[in-house]
């Protein structure tokens, strides 16, 4: 069983954050119970980027609810060793370690801590501070030795008193212990959450190193043999194989058949014969046949170079794997989980287990912590016994998607007429018509076509659906340039499976993209009619969707348009209604936090400086508002949040109370880009400097399109893939079900064929496009009701605001 959150749903009373109407719209207090016990945070295991990102929303959320809050350095080594190791938590003290990666507390592991004795030592420094709530930041080795050090703690205290080593008021004061863990682990290896703190950097750097590879690997026509992480657990290797298009992967929970060398190899030489200059071969370092032998890189190399005449090399990433600043997503999901860890420890009771904080469905859930660890634990139990559909089945539902996206665009053999399709644009002559004989059944064709600004995945998107496609044989597939506009002047071309193959990694939209809607729908028929078109995929923003709305309003009036038609949104805005989350945000976060990364860092030369940045997003705030959460800003200005002058003087205020009283000599402020019209970014940087004179000075910059000129990032190429087989999938099905009996028409009227593709909680559902039109903003050009906006709480709390007061209630 799971809890829900309790911190950031949109309405609940017990929440500790909760608007007050003041004077300033934008002004909140804290109005929950204090926490009168100390709070203790540690990390221990092994290291993980983004682990620093929930020890500063722990210690911050944690002060701000009353508590003395501790750092256990150096993790349960620390906690015995104790005094030296445990020191009281400030806010200047974590107010500027979330791009750092690693863990600036230290983690060690910890013989002593396994034995009595030394969790004897470790609960006498406790009590000695007044510690009776833990936050633990590790794997599931060190979440175990959490619940075993609190089921202990009763007779462990009563111990101590005995021996004369507490008092008897510390006895009574310090009766129980409460643990909440977060699981930091860059093999994403624990049951019950989505996500753990560190698996999408690990990611990113595998990326980083595969993208490196590939140059080289271009040059000299090789394949190479890639190691990465994962003992136990082969998700590294799987999302690495779908971002990265191996041709093979090896994991722990889905050896390969025997025979695998044989197929293998044919696979290598079946890429190779299609003009492939680049094979990939990933290997998790825990990867064996399916009786358990081993499978190192260097056996599948060996296979290769014996059986293939490819020139092979390995490549081992080790501990670089590990290494380098956390991704947006780390950041922003080990601050999400540091502070529900703390509501947690505000809500929790002597009766209550102990919980782990997990991520399902994009919210934040409390999972009791032994029910994940000991499911965690029959993974490789399962995997030992040679159980791999179990095995597969207690790692949940994301890494079953996922492995079923690997084999869907991955682990196929290419179909034949795949490659039969000439790979040119159509001449007028050459329409569908005329590629058959009279009286022969014509070749229908499902489009594709990218709207709105470029996003970065929307080529990855592309590149899933065409080839999702090529495993149905009633159509082809025509790629449309330009959007609408390409449509009109027949620029298209039938789609090949060698066409689409530089897609996955490439930013922007290669088939070219604009934002102009179909307003003409009577000439969009006839060419409709002239292609012989029976579905219809629009990847892009709003535009998109508005775009497929029009049509879909329009069938009564033209039967061209009965068809399937479904939008895939693809936007860096996150402003496509229906969809939590669009291809290319992720992409425009990191180079957001990267951006901002380096523009802190340059006032570290130039003390007590405030910089405004500001992002894209149209008239939707989430960029603005997930990069101030990632990038420790002191405020985020968006459109969806009023704001007046005296916001702007509360933030002067703040800033120089900051510098004044802390070690911290600079300040950020994020806003987007049409925030306000009048309160415009070159305005809040005069009146900066004019209020802060003697304080700080203020510098401005606007980020613009390097937003959205990067490669996808590790998570939109995996999350475009999902996209666009979800999307290719559900066509063939729409099409199959809506073609007439004598297989000459597809018509359909009903809402259902018709969708928008959208993230919901976590999950990918087909919503019709009319349902989503009634949450639409269409001056605005955003959804009326978004998700993340009770995020934007969290911002000013960790902030440490001075308007954000702590009250009783």
């Amino acid at each position: 069983m799971t809890r829900e959150s309790a911190v950031f749903e949109d309405e609940m009373p017990s929440s500790p954050f909760v608007k007050t109407p003041t004077m300033r719209s934008r002004a909140y207090s804290v109005s929950a119970k204090r926490l009168q016990a100390n709070i203790g945070v540690l990390t221990s295991g092994g290291d993980a980027p983004g682990m620093n990102a929930a020890v500063r929303a722990a210690v911050v959320m944690g002060i701000s609810l009353g508590a003395k809050v501790y750092l256990i350095r150096e993790g349960y080594q620390g906690m015995v060793e104790g005094e030296g190791f445990i020191e009281e938590a400030s806010w200047s003290k974590v107010s500027d370690c979330m791009h750092v990666g690693g863990t600036f507390i230290g983690t060690a592991r910890c013989k002593e801590f396994r034995e009595k004795p030394g969790r004897l030592r470790a609960a006498r420094n406790l009590i000695n501070k007044g510690i009776t709530n833990l936050v633990v930041i590790g794997g599931d080795g060190s979440l175990t030795g959490a619940n075993l050090f609190r089921e202990e703690w009763p007779t462990l205290v009563e111990e101590l008193h005995e021996k004369g080593e507490i008092t008897s008021v510390q006895k009574e004061y310090n009766s129980h212990l409460q643990i909440v863990g977060l699981v930091g682990s860059i093999d994403n290896d624990f049951c019950g959450t989505d996500m753990t703190i560190g698996a999408d950097t690990a990611l990113h750097r595998i990326l980083e190193c595969a993208d490196a590879l590939k140059t080289t690997a271009l040059s000299h026509q090789r394949t190479f043999v890639l190691e990465v992480m994962g003992r136990h657990c082969g998700y590294l290797a799987l999302v690495a194989g779908i971002a990265t298009a191996a041709d093979w992967i090896f994991i722990p929970e889905d050896p390969p058949e025997d025979g695998w060398e044989e197929a293998m190899c044919e696979k290598l030489n079946q890429a190779k014969h299609m003009g492939q200059r680049l094979c990939i071969v990933v290997v998790a370092e825990g990867a064996t046949d399916r009786h358990g032998k081993p499978i190192s890189v260097n056996d599948v190399k060996k296979v290769i170079t014996d059986r293939t005449n490819h020139d092979t090399r390995v490549t081992i990433l080790g501990h670089v794997q590990r290494g380098g600043s956390p991704s947006a997503f780390d950041r922003i999901l080990g601050t999400r989980m540091g502070a529900e860890a703390i509501a947690a420890l505000r809500d929790s009771t002597p009766d209550t287990p102990a919980y782990v904080i997990s991520i399902s469905g994009n919210r934040e859930k409390r999972v009791p912590l032994m029910e994940a660890v000991l499911k965690t634990q029959s993974v490789a139990k399962a995997v030992d016994e040679f159980r791999y559909a179990d095995a597969i089945a207690l790692r949940g539902k994301s890494f079953q998607n996922n492995l079923e996206i690997y084999r869907t665009l991955n682990n196929r053999s290419i179909p034949e007429r795949a490659t039969s399709v000439t790979d040119r644009k159509l001449s007028t002559e050459e329409q569908l018509f005329s590629k058959f004989a009279p009286g022969q059944e014509r070749t229908q064709a499902v489009a594709i076509m990218n709207m709105g600004n470029p996003a970065p995945g929307m080529n990855a998107a592309v590149r899933a659906v065409v080839r999702t496609l090529f495993y149905e044989d009633n159509f082809k597939v025509l790629l449309v340039s330009e959007g609408f506009d390409g449509l009109m002047i027949d620029d298209v071309e039938y789609a090949t499976w060698n066409s689409v193959s530089g897609y996955l990694g490439t930013g922007g939209s290669i088939l070219g993209t604009n934002r102009r809607l179909p307003n003409d729908l009577k000439k969009v028929s006839v060419k409709f009619d002239e292609l012989n078109i029976c579905g219809l995929v629009v990847i892009g923003g709003f535009q998109a969707f508005e775009a497929v709305n029009l049509l879909t309003e329009a069938r009564e009036d033209f039967r061209q348009f009965c068809i399937p038609m479904i939008v895939v949104p693809a936007t860096i805005s996150n402003s496509v209604p229906g969809c939590e989350l669009s291809i290319g945000c992720d992409t425009a976060l990191n180079a957001i936090c990267r951006a901002c990364d380096v523009i802190k860092q340059s006032a570290q030369g130039t003390r007590k400086r405030v910089f405004i940045i500001e992002t894209f997003g149209g008239y939707c705030g989430y960029l603005a508002t997930m990069a101030a959460m990632a990038c420790d800003a002191d405020d985020a200005y968006i459109h969806e949040e009023k704001f007046t002058i005296e916001d702007l003087k509360d933030d002067v205020y703040h800033i120089k109370e900051k510098i004044r009283c802390s070690d911290i000599q600079r300040g950020l402020l994020v806003r987007n880009e049409n925030a306000n019209e009048n309160y415009t970014m070159e305005f809040m940087e005069r009146m900066l400097n004019e209020e802060g004179k003697g304080a700080f000075s203020c510098r401005s910059s606007r980020l613009g399109h390097m937003q959205e000129g990067h490669h996808p990032t590790v998570y939109d190429r995996n999350y475009a893939s999902k996209m666009g087989v979800r999307a290719g999938q559900w066509m063939v099905r729409q099409i199959n079900d809506c073609t007439s009996v004598d297989q000459s028409t597809v018509l359909t009227i009903t809402p259902e064929t018709s969708v928008v593709l959208g993230m919901v909680y976590g999950k990918l559902e087909f919503i019709p496009i009319e349902k989503v039109a009634q949450d639409a903003d269409l001056k605005l050009t955003r959804p009326k009701t978004q998700w993340w906006m009770r995020l934007r709480l969290l911002i000013r709390a960790l902030a440490k605001h001075h308007c954000f007061e702590l009250t009783d209630s």
